[in-house]
């Protein structure tokens, strides 16, 4: 194939996508968007804790830092937290400088280092959870970063909330066609969002017993879909 001709068959290729593209045009019809929610009792917690230390030197605060953590492990052992259920999450070194006002242009003054390590658990026996947090407290953890509540197989509740969600757009969809004197037609796109929103955990005192502490609240599973409906003839 010749050059000339190559040019002639991009140009028509080009000027057939053109009018493909202005064919297509905005979608016609009702567009609507509907949401379930599904509330369910959570059966598993997901909770980042760890321990920070200060020392004088590097190796020091480093040191500090693995012993407690290596307690906190051989604990979850105890506590029967299988090895896939907890991972590393943070881990570093960090000076520490003399917090008194700088001199003379001078840096600040490193007064020592603090280091840190947090380990991120899962926990699928919540009847377990507050002895658990008690024991590693005990063996060294002081650095918490919250608790999250969830479902370890929120499939069906998803489906719950999905069929909840198409049902309200439905419904709003034939809401609106009433409100619009037209009749509803047949379902032509339907497209999905849908995640699951856990809520927070909030301690109320560290101090005391855990399992007084701990609120498990609910779980909510959320889906949204939006739906596209014809406008069908007018009889």
């Amino acid at each position: 194939m010749n050059m000339r001709l190559m040019n002639w068959v991009a140009l028509a290729w080009m000027a057939g996508a053109g009018m493909v593209s202005a064919q297509q045009g905005p979608e016609e019809g009702i567009i609507v968007t509907g949401q379930g929610s599904i509330a369910a009792a959570p059966d598993m917690a997901t909770i980042t804790l760890g321990v920070t230390e200060e020392a004088t030197t590097a190796k020091a605060a480093m040191d500090k830092v693995t012993e407690a953590v290596a307690a906190i492990l051989t604990q979850l052992d105890a506590q029967g937290v299988a090895a896939r259920d907890r991972q590393t999450s943070r881990f570093y070194l960090r000076p520490v400088h003399d917090r008194r006002p700088v001199e003379d242009g001078q840096p600040p003054r490193i007064t020592g280092y603090q280091a840190g390590n947090s380990v991120t658990v899962k926990v699928r026996d919540l009847d377990r959870l507050g002895a658990m947090m008690d024991a590693v407290i005990d063996d060294g953890a002081n650095d918490f970063n919250g608790l999250d509540f969830g479902l370890q197989d929120p499939k069906d509740a998803l489906a719950e909330a999905r069929k909840a969600a198409v049902a309200d757009a439905s419904e709003r969809a034939r809401q609106l066609a009433e409100a619009a004197g037209v009749k509803l037609g047949t379902l032509i796109r339907l497209t999905e969002n849908s995640q699951s929103q856990p809520k927070m955990f909030e301690a109320a005192r560290m101090g005391m017993a855990m399992d007084s502490a701990i609120a498990e609240g609910e779980v909510e599973v959320q889906a949204e879909v939006s739906m596209t409906f014809a406008i069908a003839p007018g009889q």
